[in-house]
């Protein structure tokens, strides 16, 4: 019990730098990788729960958070989450906080029911600004393909049958 409790963490591979210049090494970056998941599970309650943010940034923060707990090296963990260096998901972490704060803020779910939307009919002239989403034609190829294929004669499908014998069978 001892070695475990004391021995363990003090045995664990020390990094020694990211190799990122400007990113330094977060020695208990698996606790602080914990506390960052857990306060973005908190926060994103106050999206509504339909939205399509919500359920993303949930998903790969419970994901994160359980491989986090379970792994106690920090190298078990980048290797799992496959995502980068610890460092850089703790950075990314935070960009997530500082984007779940600015989302409440700009509430972009939050469509007024007495908002009315400008419907441009097909035959008004477009801006110029405003691309079209119109494709072009499809080359002749495609028709003479699409041609020779409806022409062919199909084969005939084999009769469906309930699994039981015909009287002519008998």
């Amino acid at each position: 019990m001892f070695l475990r409790a004391i021995a363990r963490p003090l045995m664990a591979k020390v990094k020694q730098t990211t190799g990122i210049v400007g990113l330094d090494v977060v020695p208990n970056a698996r606790e602080v990788l914990i506390n960052l998941y857990t306060k973005t599970l908190k926060e994103i309650q106050a999206v509504p729960e339909d939205e399509g943010y919500r359920k993303a940034v949930e998903s790969f923060t419970r994901q994160r958070l359980k491989v986090c707990r379970e792994e106690e090296d920090w190298e078990m963990i980048e290797k799992k989450l496959g995502c980068g260096q610890v460092e850089e998901l703790i950075e990314e972490a935070q960009d997530e906080l500082k984007l779940i704060e600015k989302m409440i803020e700009w509430d972009p779910w939050g469509v007024p029911d007495d908002y009315e939307c400008e419907v441009v009919e097909d035959n008004s002239p477009v801006p110029k600004h405003v691309p079209l989403h119109r494709p072009g034609p499809l080359p002749e190829e495609f028709y003479k393909t699409l041609e020779a294929a409806q022409s062919r004669p199909q084969k005939e499908a084999p009769a469906v049958s309930s699994g039981q014998p015909k009287e002519s069978d008998l």
